[in-house]
């Protein structure tokens, strides 16, 4: 009677009492769709995996050979900048762009070892600034650089600081410019006056050479490596540096005509070697070139920076 009322309040009927259990041998278990007979010796509990009693399991498959064992190299995306991680020689290349004070650059790079990379420069830019006007001064100025060097690049202690030497192979870099003083248009030259011709005025060009050793060495050093020493493609070295270019050099040719007045009375061509007139003219223009030659000594090395853009892969 207390198992009825209890089953009152909670609402719901407790199962029946399971009847006694015969002495004896018990009966075989029937099996049924949702809990198959167990055969002897075996367990109605469930395995491991949640499989009945008696069920076979699957034999585990073997896991994949690692990259040692296949003898291929690791992948190493997220490999550290110091990892110590070794490339077969001439195994991967770079190839990379730049814009320095050398002009817009190509800079391809091949691995030698952990420490070693060699690289290649070839650096070219060109502009002109078309005619413009200062004081009566009609000005072309021209700039063209142009130069190839090889270089090799070391890695002390397999760091991503670098120091590198090389040699400018050739190099064309130079500076001109043309012009034409308008008629009437005074000028100085050392302590002289001089004025343009209006008939023949005075005309000429300067070049600049920035090239007078060949071939140029050159050292820089840098941070990050040209060809990462992993799998990652991308890298962003720079480079600080200068190249021994020797003392740049310095051409200026004349000609037209010069005139030593305002009326133009007393005028001559710069090219007559017996006027007095262009005798002093070319006196004094001489003097001022040897002043500016002079000047231009001091300036023997030619600076190098650069931030690269660098994409590498295997070759082999």
């Amino acid at each position: 009677m207390a198992r009825a009322q209890f089953a009152d309040r909670m609402g719901t009927a407790l199962p029946a009492a399971s009847a006694p259990v015969p002495e004896g041998n018990p009966p075989a278990l029937a099996g049924t769709p949702e809990n198959p007979a167990v055969p002897d010796g075996g367990s109605s509990h469930s395995n491991a995996d949640g499989l009945g009693a008696g069920a076979v399991s699957e034999p585990a498959l073997p896991s994949a050979p690692g990259p040692a064992a296949s003898g291929a190299n690791p992948e190493r995306e997220n490999v550290p900048y110091t990892a110590e991680w070794h490339q077969p020689p001439f195994s991967r290349i770079g190839i990379g762009a730049d814009v320095s004070l050398l002009g817009i650059g190509i800079k391809p790079a091949i691995v030698l070892n952990e420490y070693f990379d060699a690289r290649g420069l070839i650096n070219f830019f060109g502009f002109t600034t078309g005619q413009f006007e200062v004081d009566g001064f009609k000005i072309n100025a021209n700039i063209h650089l142009a130069s190839a060097a090889a270089a090799v690049d070391v890695y002390p202690y397999n760091s991503i600081w670098r120091l590198s030497a090389g040699l400018f192979i050739f190099n064309g870099n130079q500076i001109s410019a043309a012009t034409t003083i308008a008629g009437g248009t005074s000028f100085n030259l050392g302590s002289a006056n001089y004025y343009s011709s209006n008939t023949d005025p005075v005309n000429g060009s300067v070049v600049l050479g920035l090239h007078t050793v060949k071939p140029a060495p050159m050292v820089s050093f840098g941070f990050g490596r040209f060809i990462p020493r992993s799998n990652r493609h991308w890298s962003f070295p720079t480079e600080f540096g200068v190249i021994y270019m020797g003392a740049p050099s310095l051409t200026v040719t004349t000609a037209g005509e010069v005139c030593t007045d305002k009326a133009q009375t007393n005028c001559s061509d710069i090219g007559d070697p017996t006027n007095p007139v262009a005798i002093a003219f070319n006196s004094n223009l001489q003097a001022k070139l040897s002043q500016w030659r002079a000047d231009l000594n001091r300036v023997q090395f030619y600076p190098i920076f650069s931030y690269s853009v660098v994409y590498s892969f295997n070759i082999r």
